[in-house]
């Protein structure tokens, strides 16, 4: 288990739900921002191994990931794992305001950071953002997740909308460290009407359900 410290979402109702998630993204980005490039490395190989153990990934033809920021949780080990087992990823790409689009992921040399701040995105041909449709799961970011799916993500709405692409019975999975799952009884994320919810959450300690699943 994680033994650093979780940040504590703003109580229910005593902050405006946009106000608390820029405090809780303040806080946990702080918080990766700390953790030293050995225990990054360990993580992700960690997540990878953890990730390949998850049924609906094992059996998909077609993954969306992504590619990740320094201080998110590496997904290349994920990626790497995907591609050896001949399975199709798809990557986002971002356009400019929240244009979304996806790519082919076609190795780590094809990943290029565009913009500072932005993550890697893949040189292939743009395939749309009708494209999501082709998944059968889909990797998501997350800066937070709680038990109920709640997810938080990095402020500029780019998943909820890609989401609505994806096909209702592709499970969504968040991957977070482990100190960044919230009990909703006790400690719920801060949610508005827009904010779409994940199916599972992994961490470098394990994968769990957080909904039911939707037969296909």
């Amino acid at each position: 288990m994680s033994n650093v410290a979780q940040p504590v979402p703003a109580a229910h109702g005593a902050m405006d739900p946009e106000d608390a998630k820029d405090a809780l993204r303040k806080a946990i980005r702080a918080a990766r921002q700390a953790r030293s490039e050995r225990r990054r490395l360990e993580a992700a190989e960690a997540f990878g191994s953890v990730l390949s153990t998850l049924p609906p990934l094992r059996e998909a033809r077609c993954v969306a990931a992504y590619a990740a920021r320094a201080s998110e949780p590496s997904t290349l080990p994920l990626l790497e794992w995907l591609t050896d087992r001949g399975v199709r990823v798809l990557l986002p790409v971002l356009g400019s305001g929240l244009q979304r689009d996806w790519a082919e992921y076609r190795g780590a040399e094809d990943l290029h950071q565009r913009a500072p701040g932005r993550p890697p995105e893949p040189g292939g041909p743009h395939l749309g953002p009708e494209s999501l449709a082709e998944a059968d799961v889909i990797v998501a970011p997350a800066l937070a997740v709680d038990t109920s799916g709640a997810r938080l993500g990095q402020g500029g709405g780019w998943y909820d909308r890609a989401l609505e692409h994806a096909r209702p019975t592709a499970p969504v999975v968040a991957m977070v460290f482990a100190e960044e799952v919230y009990d909703a009884g006790t400690r719920p994320l801060p949610r508005q009407a827009h904010d779409r919810m994940v199916d599972a959450v992994a961490t470098p300690e394990g994968w769990r359900w957080l909904r039911p699943q939707t037969a296909g």
